[in-house]
């Protein structure tokens, strides 16, 4: 079975994963496409790195090599979303978390003072930065246009040509019921915990997120599509 594989990283907002991945596991599988996983955040990273220091049960493998195995392969399928470029800030504010955690991760060792200190820094340096666009585009970071591409471009330009008014294109956006229009955002008041539930038509509830710390001064952001209304824009739109 053909695969595609969807990385979890930690700059791409929750509603990228809860919103976007049903769609495409919804669409692969009526292909017979398989949607899998794979941890590569910086909190992962820093736990793969340093499975020698946790329990068995805390341990992950390195997605992050996996994948860069897998992307020097013609049938590569990688779905990658925004991660963070983890500066040295926030790689410890990474490793002061998940040892908040239970991990007994080692600290970032600013000035190193022994072979073991040096080791460690080492290991940590190879997380921080962009450490995985170069994995995973192998060498394609690149992204400007080849010298041979633009020489072609100004030889041969392409004309925008004559727009007509039978054209059929038209742009349009709903104007109620989208992430946009039901978008709620609150500043809280005091240090606690939320967790995110959908509470469904029957009073049932299901946790989408399990409850986690929040401080005060923090602002918590939320919106929602409303299924009914998609459905009526978009019959709008093509009847």
């Amino acid at each position: 079975m053909s695969k595609i594989i969807y990385t979890h990283t930690d700059e791409a907002p929750m509603l990228a994963t809860y919103s976007f991945l049903p769609i495409i596991e919804a669409f692969a599988s009526t292909a017979g496409v398989e949607v899998e996983t794979r941890d590569i955040s910086l909190a992962g990273r820093i736990i793969s790195v340093f499975g020698d220091y946790l329990t068995p049960e805390q341990q992950i493998g390195d997605a992050l090599a996996e994948l860069g195995e897998l992307a020097k392969a013609p049938e590569a399928n990688i779905i990658k979303l925004p991660n963070v470029s983890a500066s040295i800030p926030q790689l410890k504010a990474a490793i002061a978390e998940l040892q908040g955690q239970g991990y007994n991760l080692p600290d970032y060792p600013d000035n190193p003072s022994s072979d073991e200190e040096t080791a460690i820094r080492s290991r940590y340096d190879k997380i921080k930065g962009s450490a995985v666009n170069p994995v995973l585009r192998e060498g394609n970071s690149d992204r400007r246009a080849p010298l041979s591409v633009k020489n072609y471009a100004r030889q041969n330009p392409h004309s925008m040509g004559t727009w007509s008014a039978d054209s059929k294109t038209n742009v349009v956006t709903m104007s109620s019921g989208d992430f946009r229009a039901n978008e709620k955002s609150v500043v809280i008041g005091s240090d606690g915990t939320i967790a995110i539930q959908l509470i469904r038509e029957d009073g049932s509830v299901k946790v989408l997120k399990k409850a986690f710390p929040v401080l005060a001064g923090e602002v918590i952001d939320g919106t929602v599509m409303g299924a009914a209304a998609l459905d009526e824009f978009l019959a709008a739109q093509v009847a």
